[in-house]
């Protein structure tokens, strides 16, 4: 089960990337790349398997690099995932910023 503070955790850290995120920062910050946001963002949820963590990077990497993305089914799943009657694993992570889920 993950806890309620670890979903406002990843959504705090997603915001904060996505803030601090502009398409020219690894010219400014030599070796920074959008991975380690993505694997910061994401850290709170390691107890997630494997494959569901993945599906997630790349919706993460998505909503810190385009502003304009929808980011209501990311936040709605983070919402799913901190319910205490539902198993994290049976809840479908989010494909990407336009998943109606």
């Amino acid at each position: 089960m993950i806890d309620r503070a670890q979903t406002e955790n990843v959504m705090r850290r997603v915001a904060i990337s996505a803030f601090q995120y502009y398409p020219t920062k690894h010219l400014d910050e030599p070796g920074y790349s959008v991975d380690e946001d993505v694997i910061w963002c994401l850290e709170p949820l390691a107890a997630l398997p494997a494959t569901e963590l993945d599906g997630l990077r790349a919706t993460v990497e998505l909503l810190i690099t385009t502003p304009t993305a929808n980011r209501r089914p990311f936040i709605r799943y983070l919402a799913r995932l901190s319910e205490p009657t539902i198993n994290a694993r049976h809840v479908d992570a989010p494909t990407g910023p336009e998943d109606p889920a």
